[in-house]
Formats: structure tokens, C-alpha cells, sequence
């Protein structure tokens, strides 16, 4: 196993609640005893596929991170949430939207400061922990697909839900695109894909080469 490591490997690790990305990818790094790093990060409350980087993949990060991603989403509806996911202030309002429709095609999202994104240096989330709130960016993502799978009642009866699938760019929220509905918030959140990568294949570590043959941009970086 080392001597992949140090050769260079994808391993596909299906993340659970909880957990940071960066804490996930530190708990393999200690394992393993081999540089690692990822390419796209998780939210804490979600689950799903996290491409860990190991060895010297670590420099096929470039090629990755911009792969776009498959979710499925759940929404709370009547209710609201500061950061737009559980670990948020919640408040009932009981407003169910009319529309469970969400936007596709070219979005205009603004960076939430429970992001990761670095701003005068520092990552948004620190800022947010401390109580300071800064201007954040506005970017334009690609949201490809975004399925109503089914609506229903909370298990605990206390609203109403909905679940989607959503197929969309690296660097969508889909916790923000889950706002627009207006009294909702993304109660669960799961990557299911990234580009040819799926979930259901996690525990698998892929060599370079196996990723080439995947990832086209990959295989022509390293002709």
C-alpha cells in the first residue's frame, strides 16, 4: 500500500457528517504516512464522494478540482437557516414555498461566509466563528440538472421536505441554490459524483495511470 502511495493514487473516500474535509484527508495522511491532499471540498454536515490525493497525485489537482459534481439535496421547507444548512440558527416559519422549482443554467451565487474561500488571506468560516461578516464575491456557476426526486413529510412530522438531484459546476453552493426557494435550507447534502468518479466505488484507490485513462486532461498533461 505504501508503495502506491509514493507512486501516486486517487483514493475515492465516501466522507461522513460530521467531519471537515481537511480533518478527513489529515486522518489518511496519518495512516498512511504519505503527502495527501484533495481536490473539491465538503461542507461539515455533508456526506459523499472526497478525492484524496495521494503521493505524488497530489499534483493532479489542477486537472480535478474543476470537475463538475453530482449531489443529492434535501430541502427543509418552512423553515430558514443563517448559514443555509443545519448548523445554522434555525427558524420555523412555516411558509412552504410555491415553487419547488430551482434554477438551472447560468447562476449568480454569492460566496457565503461559511465557505472556504480566502479573503484579505484568511478562509471566510474563520471570520464567520468570530462574528465578523465581509463583502463577499458574486461568480457565475453552471447548475446542468436539478431534479425533483420526490416531496414528503420530516420523519419527525415536524414540515415538509423536498429531494433533488442536482448536476452542476465546481464551485456551485448548493446550499444557496437551495435558498432561492425562499423559506428552505439544505437539510442533507451528498455527493454522489465527480466527473467519472462515483461514490459507490469508494474504497477504491485508483493509480495515475487509471485516472488518465478517466480524466482526458490528465492523460494529455502527462504525454
Amino acid at each position: 500500500m505504501a508503495g502506491t502511495d509514493a507512486a501516486g493514487a486517487v483514493l475515492l473516500l465516501d466522507k461522513p457528517a460530521g467531519k471537515t474535509s481537511h480533518g478527513a484527508v489529515a486522518a489518511v495522511r496519518r495512516e498512511r504516512r504519505v503527502k495527501a491532499g484533495h481536490a473539491g471540498t465538503l461542507d461539515p454536515f455533508a456526506t459523499g464522494l472526497l478525492l484524496v490525493l495521494l503521493g505524488r497525485a497530489t499534483r493532479l489537482q489542477r486537472f480535478l478540482v474543476g470537475l463538475p459534481k453530482t449531489y443529492l439535496a434535501t430541502a427543509r421547507l418552512g423553515w430558514t437557516s443563517t448559514t443555509g444548512d443545519p448548523d445554522g440558527e434555525l427558524t420555523e416559519t412555516g411558509l412552504v414555498p410555491a415553487s419547488l422549482e430551482l434554477p438551472t443554467g447560468t447562476v449568480r451565487q454569492r460566496v457565503p461566509m461559511t465557505s472556504a474561500v480566502r479573503i484579505g488571506g484568511e478562509r471566510l468560516y474563520k471570520k464567520a466563528h468570530r462574528g465578523e461578516t465581509v463583502a463577499t464575491p458574486l461568480r457565475d456557476v453552471q447548475v446542468y440538472r436539478a431534479e425533483l426526486l420526490a416531496t414528503g413529510e420530516e420523519r419527525d412530522g415536524s414540515g415538509r421536505v423536498a429531494h433533488y438531484e442536482i448536476e452542476c459546476s465546481a464551485g456551485t453552493y448548493v446550499r444557496t441554490l437551495i435558498e432561492t426557494l425562499g423559506d428552505a435550507y439544505c437539510s442533507d447534502l451528498r455527493r454522489v459524483a465527480i466527473g467519472p468518479f462515483r461514490v459507490e466505488d469508494a474504497g477504491r484507490e485508483l493509480p495515475i495511470a487509471a485516472v488518465a485513462e478517466l480524466v482526458p486532461a490528465v492523460g494529455d498533461a502527462l504525454r
